[in-house]
Parts: C-alpha cells; sequence; structure tokens
C-alpha cells in the first residue's frame, strides 16, 4: 500500500519513481464504485460513423448496467439514448447472443413488453390505450437522452448531462491525431473477447514500449525498441527513442529495421508484422520494403532507407487510388506511436494504417474484462471491405502470434496483483509514464489510489 503520509503527485511530478495501490485491479467494492464515479462521467468511444451509416441504422453499447443506443435520425443526425423503455424498464433491443452489441435498421423503436414506441428522436410515438393513464405520464414523453458526438471516424458518449464537451475532453490528443485524417480509415478486421484480467490490466499490457525486448524477442533482431511516454492531460502517448541522424518518422510506428543492412532487416521485420502481428503495416509497405534490396545499394544508410521506403509505398498507394494525409515528419514524430484515451481507448496511429484498443468490465467481478481490437487502414473509394466484431477466445490461434504474447501476461499480472508479497505497481518514469499518469487522473475520479512518490 502506498505510504498515508505522501503527497498525491501532480502531472510535473511524474519524472520520478511512483507507486500506487493495486487496489483498482482487484478490489470488488473498487469495481463497483467505477460505475458511478467513472463510467457514468467520462467520454466512451462506442463505435465507427460507418456503422451507422443511414437515417433508422443503429448500434448498441453497453457497459455494466448501462445500455446505450445510438441511431441516425431522419436529418442524418446522430442522437444516443439510455436503451430502457419508461414505462417499466425493459429494453429495448436486446443484444444477441454471442454477439458484442445489437445493430441494424429501424423506423421506430418497441418496446417488446407493452408495445410502446419511440421515434429516433427518441419521442414517445405510440402508447396502447393511453387513456388509461388519465392524463398523467410525466417522464414518458420520450427516452432519456444520452450526450453525443463524433471525431476521428468514431462515435463517442457520455451518459453526464453536464459534461465538457467531446472536444474539450480529448484535447490534446485531438489536435495532435487530426492531421492524421483518421476518420478516412475503415476496419480490416476487429474481434473482441472476454479476458481473465481486469480492463486496466489489459490496456497496460499496449500503453508502453518497455516489454518489446522481452514480451516480442522477435524483433530485437531488427532494431532497438526504446521508448518514450509523454503525460497529456488527462491523456498520454508513447513513442520510440529516434537516432539524431534520422528522420523523426522513426519516432513513430512506421520504422526502418536498424540491424545489418537496414534494407534486408526492414523487410524482414515487415514480413514478419504482417505475418505474426497482422497489425501496423498494409500489403503496400511489406510489398516496397521487399524492394528495398533491388532499388537501393548496399550500405545505403537507415535514414535514406526510411524515407525511399515510404515514399515508393506512398506512390504505390496512389496508384491504386489510396492517398496519404501530408504529415510533417516532425509532427508524425512527436505524436508517437500511440495515443492512450483516457479512461479506456488507444489509438495507434500512422498516415495509412491504425490499431487501435479498448476494454471494459464486463461485470463487476474485478478479475474479467471484455478486450477489443480493430485494424484500420485506407481503401480506394469504393473497395472497403464490410467487416463485422468477432468473438475470440484469448489464444495465439485465434487473434495472432503477436497478440498472443501480449496476453500471455495479462492473466499472470491480474494472480500477482492480487499477492499479499505485492506492495503496487512502480512504473518506469520514462517508458511507462502513461500507466502513471492514467492512474493519476483515474485517482481523480474515484478518490483513491492517487500515485504517490517512491522514497529514494
Amino acid at each position: 500500500m502506498t505510504d498515508k503520509n505522501s503527497t498525491p503527485v501532480s502531472e510535473a511530478e511524474l519524472e520520478s519513481s511512483i507507486v500506487y495501490t493495486p487496489e483498482a485491479y482487484i478490489c470488488e467494492d473498487y469495481a463497483r464504485a467505477e460505475r458511478d464515479k467513472l463510467w457514468r462521467k467520462v467520454w466512451l468511444q462506442v463505435g465507427r460513423v460507418e456503422d451507422v451509416p443511414e437515417r433508422g441504422n443503429f448500434i448498441t453499447y453497453e457497459i455494466l448496467d448501462d445500455s446505450l443506443l445510438i441511431a441516425r435520425n431522419a436529418q442524418g443526425e446522430l442522437n444516443a439514448f439510455h436503451n430502457v423503455c419508461p414505462h417499466r424498464g425493459r429494453r429495448l433491443v436486446d443484444t444477441p447472443e454471442g454477439e458484442r452489441n445489437a445493430q441494424g435498421k429501424r423506423n421506430k423503436f418497441f418496446c417488446g413488453f407493452h408495445g410502446w414506441q419511440f421515434d429516433l428522436d427518441g419521442e414517445n410515438a405510440h402508447i396502447p390505450h393511453k387513456e388509461d393513464w388519465q392524463g398523467s405520464l410525466q417522464g414518458c414523453d420520450g427516452l432519456t437522452p444520452v450526450q453525443c458526438d463524433t471525431w476521428g471516424g468514431w462515435i463517442w458518449i457520455n451518459m453526464d448531462p453536464e459534461c465538457e464537451p467531446l472536444r474539450e475532453y480529448l484535447e490534446p490528443a485531438a489536435s495532435m491525431l487530426d492531421p492524421f485524417q483518421l476518420e478516412n480509415m475503415r476496419c480490416r478486421w476487429r474481434k473482441w473477447g472476454e479476458f481473465d484480467c481486469n480492463w486496466k490490466v489489459a490496456l497496460e499490457a499496449f500503453n508502453e514500449t518497455y516489454h518489446v525486448q522481452t514480451t516480442h524477442p522477435e524483433f530485437n533482431r531488427y532494431g532497438q525498441f526504446h521508448g518514450w511516454a509523454k503525460a497529456q492531460g488527462k491523456h498520454s502517448n508513447i513513442g520510440y527513442d529516434s537516432p539524431k541522424d534520422m528522420d523523426e518518422n522513426q519516432s513513430a510506428k512506421l520504422r526502418v529495421g536498424t540491424k545489418d543492412d537496414p534494407r534486408i532487416s526492414t523487410a524482414e521485420m515487415m514480413n514478419y508484422t504482417w505475418e505474426k502481428a497482422n497489425t501496423n503495416t498494409t500489403q503496400t509497405l511489406v510489398d516496397a520494403a521487399n524492394r528495398l534490396a533491388d532499388e537501393l545499394p548496399e550500405g545505403t544508410p537507415p535514414g535514406e532507407v526510411l524515407q525511399h521506403w515510404l515514399a515508393t509505398a506512398r506512390k504505390d498507394d496512389e496508384a491504386r487510388g489510396v492517398v496519404w494525409p501530408d504529415v510533417d515528419p516532425k509532427h508524425v514524430g512527436e505524436s508517437g506511436t500511440a495515443w492512450q484515451i483516457f479512461p479506456n481507448f488507444q489509438v495507434g496511429h500512422a498516415v495509412n494504417n491504425m490499431l487501435c484498443y479498448s476494454a471494459r468490465p464486463s461485470s463487476y467481478d474485478p478479475n474479467k474484462c471484455i478486450f477489443e481490437a480493430a485494424v484500420y487502414e485506407l481503401y480506394p473509394e469504393g473497395e472497403e471491405p464490410v467487416t463485422k466484431w468477432e468473438y475470440c477466445e484469448p489464444t495465439s490461434e485465434a487473434w495472432c502470434h503477436v497478440l498472443g504474447q501480449d496476453f500471455s501476461n495479462m492473466a499472470a499480472v491480474q494472480k500477482g496483483m492480487r499477492s499479499f508479497g505485492f506492495s503496487g505497481p512502480k512504473p518506469n518514469p520514462y517508458s511507462e509514464k502513461a500507466t502513471a499518469n492514467f492512474h493519476r487522473n483515474l485517482a481523480r475520479y474515484m478518490g483513491v489510489g492517487a500515485p504517490v512518490k517512491l522514497k529514494p
């Protein structure tokens, strides 16, 4: 446990080593308190705009006791409501067994208990035998609204009617990520499952680069993966250390191999990533990397290999109708490899693809969570694939080899958190600052568990 006489750290003090109690991961009372203190107070990413393309299209989203209904009305606007009939409390839309959420198209929402109906703006459209109430129907004129907005191609909701605007909540992440035009990307695949760990353990398996050399040892043959993490208010971002003589793209996701011949190691790294991770690259990038040894002479410096690889891949994509956004290398470097959007969403961005994670509790059992991952990329207009959420057990076979390596830590960490001999996480203040900043912000909502400085 943390020292009761210690003072919770500020964002600036995260430069120091800290510790915090494992209560947030293992305590059932804490998990129950999250419903009111956290999940009903923050902006949550619930789906993509393209999931609700036309009038009448809808999706649902569930977190603990709350089910939310997001629908596009006749004017093309997105509305969100609590998915519950105000009459007797029946959910209007049920999630099919084994599915992540419900999705479909309707002109009205119909309560299967007594036949009440609500239109796409949430207004009460029909009450059977309405006269029986003798005009006393206070609170039954419509569905309870939920704050709803969009950014980056995602739909966001907030159950707190007094919440701050989405854009304000997302800064500075929104401004840093806007140049990447994430709204133009579409899903290549998306998967979800129930995992044997707390939702924070699942997210924290990915919010730093410190684990790469040990959890993913195969990547060590392609270069060094030492990285940084920065606190960004409610949010944080991570990236790789970049050699001084290289393009600042090397701090971000699209990196070249720096071991031995960079032409060869880049190609090997891209092929391994495509085949064993199925994320963080595209077929165009792989094909361009495979040509490097033919297009560049032996001895070409890594920085020149990086520039040539990205330039030729960009040209190849343009030829098939895929246009990357122009983002200054300095901005790419500052943006890093991924942003952790408080509380439960990570955007691993690049100019032509992204890998996103999210996690949330599946119940009030702190040892269980729903984990999701989705891979996006740019496609020629009209060639975007249509994907659905696929339920997968947390195995390498169901997901991929590299994600399976990450999954191997999750349940083991959850068990270790409950050990009498564990005094609390102590993240590295350089490469794991995102974890420390997350718990600093989490404690502001929860009122407990604030990180404190470790004594020398």
